[in-house]
């Protein structure tokens, strides 16, 4: 897996067809994955079929699958047959989502996250399969953010993937999976020097998730008070969490990842308009990032 990826749900907000030019444009400036949330857009494996097949070696990375979304027969299904398809492209991030999502969205009932994930693991792991079964191996990681979560990864998948976090947490959670496993946090970035007009694009990301309580327990381990969390995040927060700025500092902020012990980031380039499309962030930072990674992989 190359170490740069692109991060993003803006590609639900255009047509597919335009969504696959897209893709095909991020592989061509040089990003080595497309990771996509799951909320209630598109079927993530859907979404990611239709990206794969317009591009040549671009890995597509669900960020993340909803274990509330389908059972684990289901789950299993979609990603061995994305896998057999799109042999060694595929990276299923796997996670439980948040209470409110799962319980008002979807109409679940949401239990203890870790006893559900090790459950519904186990369901995977026996699900049958009696398609034509992939040439090369299944490959997850789970949204994890605290320590039990981040350990679980290292157990019984091939690593994490946490989001919503600063480096700081990626030097956490290196410690917590050990050498081994595949570490892969999201970095938030925007092209932005005006100080005003950065925090606040950067808490218009920043609000939703500061209200989810597993993003805020998570902020809270990492040092930010109640204060910080408070009306969609302190500019403190803000900081932490995007990194706005010259090309050369959104690109140190990635670096920081990486010298914290990550694998791969998914960078999500932050739209300046509400359901925008970032790409002329996604081309002007190509270049740089491109270099970084080639560093990156030119050490391991």
């Amino acid at each position: 897996m190359r170490p740069i990826g692109i991060w993003t749900g803006a590609l639900e907000m255009v047509p597919a067809s335009q969504a696959q030019e897209l893709a095909a444009e991020l592989e061509e400036l040089g990003y080595g994955a497309v990771w996509l949330p799951e909320v209630a857009g598109r079927d993530v494996f859907v979404h990611l079929a239709l990206l794969l097949s317009a591009t040549r070696s671009m890995m597509g990375a669900t960020g993340i699958a909803n274990i509330w979304g389908r059972d684990a027969v289901a789950m299993n299904g979609a990603v061995n047959g994305l896998t057999e398809a799109f042999p060694d492209r595929v990276l299923l991030g796997l996670g439980v989502s948040h209470q409110p999502l799962v319980e008002d969205v979807r109409g679940h009932r949401y239990e203890k996250p870790l006893a559900a994930m090790r459950a519904y693991l186990d369901r995977m792991d026996a699900a049958p399969y009696r398609s034509q079964r992939p040439t090369t191996p299944v490959r997850r990681v789970l949204a994890a953010l605290g320590p039990k979560m981040l350990a679980l990864s290292a157990e019984r998948a091939d690593g994490a993937h946490p989001y919503f976090v600063p480096p700081e947490h990626t030097a956490t959670a290196r410690a917590v999976l050990g050498e081994g496993p595949l570490l892969c946090p999201e970095q938030a970035v925007l092209l932005e020097t005006d100080p005003a007009v950065a925090r606040e694009v950067g808490r218009a990301h920043t609000a939703t998730y500061v209200r989810l309580p597993n993003y805020a327990n998570n902020l809270r381990r990492l040092g930010f008070s109640d204060e910080d969390l408070a009306g969609g995040g302190s500019d403190r927060l803000i900081d932490a969490i995007v990194a706005w700025g010259t090309p050369d500092q959104v690109v140190d902020r990635v670096a920081a990842h990486f010298d914290a012990g990550a694998d791969h980031v998914g960078v999500q380039m932050l739209p300046r308009e509400p359901r925008g499309v970032p790409t002329d962030q996604w081309r002007e930072l190509a270049a740089p990032l491109r270099e970084l990674g080639d560093r990156v992989a030119a050490a391991t």
